[in-house]
Order: C-alpha cells, then structure tokens, then sequence
C-alpha cells in the first residue's frame, strides 16, 4: 500500500510486481475501490507490473473540492504513472475507469500503449439519469440508490448470492461527496469527437447482463475506434472482473500478448 501526492490528489496507489516488467494499470468504477480488480490478479499472465488505485473521492484517496472533470481523473492518473516512472502502459478502466483512460490517452498518449474499455463508452448516461441520482446522493446517502445501482451492477444470480452484500459495503461506505463529484464529472464527459482518433489498439469488453452501460452501448464505442476488438462474456453484470474473473483475465491475457506486451508462453501468476 503507497501514497502518493498525483496531480494535487493524495492517491491510494497498489504497485506489484518487477519494476523493469510490461505494465498494467487498473483504473476503478464509480462506487468501487482498487478491490474490484483483485479476482483478477492470480488469473493475470507472469511477470506483469501491475497498478491499481483508488480514484479521487473513492477507497483511501482524497477528495478534493467540486467541481470535477474526467479530465481533471485523467491528469491524476498522468502525474501518478510520472511520479512512478512509466511510460507506454496498458491501461485498463472500468466505466468511469474507461472514461478516464480514453481522456488519457487524449491528454498525455506517450503514456499508453494498449487501451482496455471494460463495460464503458464514449458517452455514459444523461442529464436526465444523472441528476436525480447525484442529487439523490447528495440529500439522502447513497444508501438510498444502493438497490438499483447493485441491479444494474450484476446478473440476477450474483444478487441472490451472500458475496453481492460485500459489494454493497463497498458501495455504501463511498464517500457520498467522491461518489457526487465523480458522477457529476461523468454526466458532463462526452468523448465521442475523439474517439475516432485513438490509434491504438483495443479491446472492448461488455458484460452481457450490464444494466448500466449495456453491450450495445460499449459495442457502439468500439466501432467508433479503428483498431478496437469488441468482446462480451456472458452471465456477467457491469463488472465482470468480478463475476466472471476467468473469462476476464483470459481476455485481457490473449490481447495483451496479440499486441506483444507479454509473451505468449508466460502463464498465470
């Protein structure tokens, strides 16, 4: 467990594995800490560097003063990967995650190498879906959207499981002001203009039960992009990291040695 000052922002980071290693960095959704990636970490091939952290307002980073950009998450992530060194990274965010990585690339794209859009998209919701909840969240606690965002979050299945009342914990112990903020900064992001312009290579992946960004909405961003791969796993909700870990880390394993950041003989860790 790290701190580290990025872009003004103290920012619980989580860096393991060999510092000279091909690098993997997790950016978190709305609602979530740097926990959400954890099924996924045994499942990863050898010898990656991995980071995860926890977004501004979210976990054990602070929350700095209103307003928020995805911009302003970007320029976290950009002064948290200099202040560790790396440079052409994979970068792998999950809904607002995916918003933050997409406005990096943008922002700083000496950084990455390979872009992972895990159940995200260019545009995310409206002012109408948005300001009810946030001013939901903002009166009464998030407590109280909690059921409906847990619906949208996972499959049926998941929700009548004892693990689906950990994620709720998770959610619920959000700090109402991060969770306002970061939303409020998701409501106002539209990248569809730039997507087009991302010359990296991609992969997109929706889970097939996903209430909140649904497949076809991922599916649509991936086809904005030119070299984007567009992939759904089946049975699982918005975070499929979670759900389905397996067909996950399969995914991600296979792209990131298409695109010959790890080699094709390392295994899982």
């Amino acid at each position: 467990m790290q701190a580290i000052r990025a872009n003004g922002v103290l920012t619980h980071v989580l860096d393991e594995g060999p510092r000279d290693a091909p690098t993997l960095v997790f950016s978190n959704s709305l609602g979530t800490d740097l926990r959400v990636w954890e099924a996924l970490m045994p499942r990863l091939p050898q010898g990656l560097r991995t980071i995860r952290y926890d977004t501004r307002g979210h976990g054990l980073s602070e929350t700095p003063p209103a307003p928020w950009r995805i911009e302003d998450a970007a320029d976290d992530l950009a002064a948290l990967l200099d202040e560790l060194g790396v440079r052409g990274t994979a970068v792998c965010g999950l809904s607002v995650g995916g918003l933050i990585a997409q406005s990096l690339v943008g922002r700083r794209p000496e950084l990455v190498s390979v872009l992972i859009l895990m159940d995200t998209a260019a545009k995310i919701g409206s002012d109408e879906i948005w300001n009810p909840r946030i001013h939901a969240v903002e009166t009464e606690g998030i407590a109280s959207i909690s059921d409906a965002i847990l619906e949208r979050w996972f499959s049926r299945a998941f929700r009548e499981g004892e693990a689906a009342g950990l994620w709720r914990a998770m959610l619920e112990r959000t700090p109402a002001e991060g969770y306002a903020r970061l939303a409020a900064a998701i409501r106002d992001a539209d990248l569809t203009a730039a997507a087009p312009s991302i010359a990296l290579p991609v992969l997109a992946i929706a889970g097939a039960e996903d209430g909140a960004t649904p497949p076809d909405l991922v599916r649509g961003t991936a086809e904005m992009i030119p070299n984007a791969r567009f992939e759904l796993i089946d049975g699982a909700g918005h975070l499929p990291c979670v759900e389905a870990p397996e067909a996950t880390a399969e995914l991600i394993a296979g792209f990131l040695r298409e695109t010959g950041l790890v080699r094709a003989a390392a295994g899982t860790r």
